[in-house]
């Protein structure tokens, strides 16, 4: 029988020098293997451990019960925030009202690359939302993200270096292991219906799309917010405020700052 995958997480009630000796011993008499452990949040640790079976975990989760210098918060098969807050030290910054949200500021996009990454490589169809303010990190972290998932991106509406309009792909860009990136503004003020078409055909594929700006995606396209999977916001500092009042939304971007969204 293969090994399985467990995340425990513990709050530490009373700190006190052998503790994390105690419990790896714990998990070593069990037979219990640790993959990683680290600190995930103030006073808490969170641990990737392998078991032969869900004996050993019931055995260990009613002894760690029992002691009284630690709170046990989690015992279960771990989740995608979980493995990452184990790699990086720290959770994801969930929205409390809508779960598929997500947010991160400037200083984590380490955090919001690997991320990204994890979702990129997942198989099938997956609509990923990104809002942000120009020059936060936005195109430079989808990119980072493919290549961390080895998949190949393509640009269908971008101004990362200069205007991009595409309203036809090439057969070999039909391909689901490509991600498409799409940027909502651009899309939604500057593209013709050619490009809207090909914006279509591309939503039909089991293949991965991020669009920036889903917000302003939406208004004008018969997609909606019940059509992501994911949104994720990134911000400069976590007081920073996401608006579009830089753009002028009845005629686009104004021509003399059009060349400035390296977003």
């Amino acid at each position: 029988m293969a090994k399985k995958e467990w995340y425990v997480e513990y709050e530490i009630t009373k700190n006190r020098p052998g503790l994390l000796g105690d419990i790896s011993s714990l998990l070593g008499m069990l037979s219990i293997n640790i993959i990683t452990i680290n600190g995930v949040d103030q006073g808490r640790r969170g641990l990737l451990i392998l078991a032969d079976n869900d004996d050993q975990i019931q055995r260990l989760e009613s002894i760690l019960h029992t002691m009284d210098t630690i709170k046990l918060i989690k015992v279960r098969e771990p989740k995608l925030r979980d493995r990452l807050a184990v790699r990086h030290g720290r959770y994801i910054q969930r929205d409390a009202d809508d779960k598929k949200t997500f947010r991160f500021v400037r200083n984590e996009l380490g955090l919001l690359v690997d991320f990204m990454a994890e979702l990129f490589k997942q198989d099938g169809h997956k609509l990923i939302g990104i809002r942000g303010m120009p020059r936060v990190g936005k195109t430079e972290s989808i990119v980072a993200a493919s290549v961390c998932a080895n998949k190949r991106w393509l640009f269908v509406s971008s101004t990362l270096l200069k205007q991009t309009i595409r309203s036809q792909l090439i057969e070999d860009e039909y391909n689901a292991n490509n991600l498409f990136i799409i940027d909502g503004i651009v899309s939604t003020k500057r593209a013709n219906e050619r490009h809207w078409q090909l914006v279509r055909e591309i939503m039909r594929l089991p293949a991965v799309k991020v669009i920036e700006h889903p917000d302003i995606f939406i208004r004008n396209s018969e997609y909606t917010m019940d059509d992501f999977d994911y949104i994720i916001e990134l911000r400069n500092d976590a007081d920073e405020e996401i608006t579009y009042d830089v753009v002028d939304l009845k005629d686009g971007f104004p021509a003399s700052d059009f060349g400035d969204f390296d977003f």
